[in-house]
């Protein structure tokens, strides 16, 4: 993504639809080579919680948290560097996706210090989350 090209965009809402309660440090998830994903209301995606910073491709992701599912409320595009929000809570930024459960659902990457699972963050079934347009990290 290139900050140059990249212009205004609308938040994207998502609702929780199952939390997760469970962490490993040896995951082994791959980060695609998609800076964006452009995703439909309806889907269903799974969020992942990581302090990893790395964003090439490939780049190897062990230490995760998992968040939970969540179910997209209104197409849009996901870009990396977009803020989660849980109502007035930033929850973290998009670090990419991992691919590694499709056609099922996508993995969406998100940079949190310290990760933790979506029983530690309180999330329950319903939450209203949303992506919200940040800036790309640093490449």
């Amino acid at each position: 993504m290139n900050p140059r090209e990249d212009g205004p965009k609308r938040p994207v809402p998502a609702t929780v639809v199952k939390v997760l309660v469970h962490r490993r440090a040896d995951r082994g998830m791959r980060l695609e080579p998609w800076a964006s994903r452009c995703v439909r209301a309806g889907e269903v995606h799974e969020l992942v919680a990581t302090d990893h910073a790395e964003t090439a491709a490939g780049a190897r992701i062990d230490r995760v948290a998992f968040l939970g599912f969540a179910e997209i409320g209104a197409g849009g595009v996901l870009d990396r560097g977009d803020e989660l929000w849980l109502g007035g809570r930033r929850l973290g930024v998009l670090l990419g996706f991992d691919g590694c459960h499709l056609p099922n659902h996508q993995n969406v990457l998100v940079r949190a210090e310290p990760p933790r699972t979506g029983r530690e963050l309180g999330l329950a079934p319903g939450d209203r989350l949303e992506f919200r347009q940040g800036r790309p990290p640093a490449e």
